[in-house]
């Protein structure tokens, strides 16, 4: 299985669903990008989009979705309770599986420098990603947010970004990029609109003022349902946990005759953080999580690769049209740049390999990498071609959009195996340039490779073609046959 990357971006707009729509669309056309939640809230003004990537794709899909914010987000015209500094708030990356924080750092370096020097807007690295150590709390790089931090950067040597100008974008701000452990978001509403006392509760817990540790914390008045809310960030919740921060919590507002209405967990949590609550709750002794949540020990065993493969094997063989050919053309030239991958990352540690041969390899590796993504992205898209089609085609027959969408539909049909063709060849002729440089011990491998390939731009060729060929438009249909033929012919 390979290596990828939580990434959780915050927006300021919670409102203009137009708006969050594109931003979180402009993530959605990064290869191997999995939209895991999108939260967005009209009194904060703020949106928290959750998605998971592949490492090699994480940085241009962050990048993506805060150039996106920053065309259609202004800050000079942005109200909202929550604290901000930027169109694109906050950006960090965050390791999952077996990515490690260290690859996570470099992703915020790379994305963050990427960001200033693309988009001119300045970057603060903060938390595990931080170069300065003040930088490393969020509330401290965000002090001030957009109009603050405007009148002062460029004149304070403590507010020089890490990347990017020395002064504010005009009207997408500055953005803080960093690289952090898994965080609680947790928000507690109350059945007040006492704000002083909201105030001060904060105060109590928050780590900052000498309460909870790793808990940050601010008060925050909900006009829509007119209450107070305490807004926390819990950054450790294995040293405070959310049963602890409730109690304390509860101990205050006890005496004063004020209760919790409700309590609202932001964006995706993590499973441990709500165990540990209900055992906490429970008193339970002697549990063991790991062994004793069925659902835990479930995902730990279809998470194999061999489940993996038996599910797409499984998916291929039922009477469900999808997926189908171009699925699996489209998976099986993934796989032909995974065994590209493989077989160079080997030869690239080998003591065999001729040293002037790396850097070529290692350029192959790197495109290989992308291509695979892409490829990875066709197997969905080709099986959505297909429902497309079949939405269309249960229209009435009476319906004039019945024919003008069951036409685009095999249009789009035909497009995405070509795709799939494209890429592939693509790959196949990196491979072929490439093979005698190969060391011989992953030579079956890089050959495997190749016929992976091979058969990725046949199988695509065979679903240009049924769709093309029901396509009205003859001198459409032939260009595109004429197109996969090229391919076909490279792929020999």
């Amino acid at each position: 299985m390979g290596k990828f990357v939580e990434c959780v971006p915050n927006f300021s707009e919670g409102r203009d669903l137009a708006k969050i729509n594109k931003i979180v669309d402009a993530a959605r056309g990064v290869p191997g990008v999995l939209i895991m939640d999108v939260e967005k809230d009209a009194d904060h003004n703020r949106t928290v989009l959750t998605f998971i990537a592949p490492v090699e794709t994480a940085s241009e899909a962050m990048f993506a979705v805060t150039k996106k914010a920053a065309e259609l987000i202004d800050l000079n015209f942005h109200k909202g309770e929550h604290p901000r500094m930027g169109a694109t708030d906050v950006a960090p990356f965050i390791p999952i599986m077996d990515t490690t924080v260290e690859e996570c750092i470099k992703l915020a370096e790379i994305t963050g420098e990427r960001i200033g020097r693309e988009l001119n807007i300045p970057v603060y690295l903060y938390d595990c990603a931080a170069k300065r150590e003040e930088r490393r709390n969020l509330a401290k790089v965000r002090k001030g947010q957009f109009e603050g931090l405007r009148e002062i950067i460029g004149k304070d040597e403590a507010h020089i970004p890490d990347f990017g100008p020395n002064h504010i974008h005009p009207t997408a701000g500055a953005i803080a990029v960093g690289a952090r452990h898994q965080i609680v978001n947790f928000n507690i509403n109350l059945d007040t609109e006492d704000m002083d006392f909201a105030k001060a509760l904060t105060r109590k817990i928050r780590a900052s003022s000498g309460g909870l540790p790793c808990v940050r914390g601010k008060e925050i008045h909900l006009e829509s349902k007119h209450q107070a809310q305490i807004s926390t960030v819990i950054t450790d919740y294995h040293t405070t946990s959310i049963k602890r921060l409730l109690d304390e919590v509860n101990k205050e507002i006890d005496p004063k005759n004020i209760h919790i209405t409700d309590t609202e967990l932001i964006g995706l949590t993590t499973q441990d953080a709500l165990t540990d609550y209900v055992t906490e709750s429970l008193n339970v002794s002697c549990f063991n999580k790991e062994e004793q949540v069925l659902e835990t020990k479930l995902l730990k065993l279809l998470g194999s690769w061999q489940a993996g493969a038996n599910s797409v094997v499984d998916a291929l063989a039922s009477d469900d049209p999808t997926p189908g050919g171009g699925s699996a053309g489209a998976l099986s030239g993934a796989m032909g740049c995974a065994l590209g991958q493989m077989a160079i990352g080997v030869s690239l540690r080998s003591k065999k390999l001729v040293e002037a041969n790396r850097p070529v390899l290692t350029e192959l590796c790197s495109r290989l990498i992308e291509h695979k993504a892409m490829l990875q992205k066709l197997v969905a898209d080709d099986s959505a071609s297909y429902d497309l089609f079949t939405e269309a085609r249960k229209l009435p027959k009476e319906n004039p959009e019945r024919k003008i969408k069951m036409q685009a539909a095999l249009k789009y049909a035909a497009e995405v195996p070509l795709k799939t063709a494209k890429l592939a060849s693509e790959a196949l002729a990196g491979l072929k340039l490439c093979e005698s440089k190969i060391v011989s011990a992953v030579r079956s491998d890089y050959k495997s490779a190749e016929y992976e390939l091979q058969a990725a731009v046949k199988c695509a060729a065979e679903n240009v073609y049924i769709n093309a060929d029901s396509l009205e438009d003859k001198e459409l249909a032939e260009k595109l046959k004429a197109e996969v033929n090229g391919y076909l012919a490279l792929a020999k």
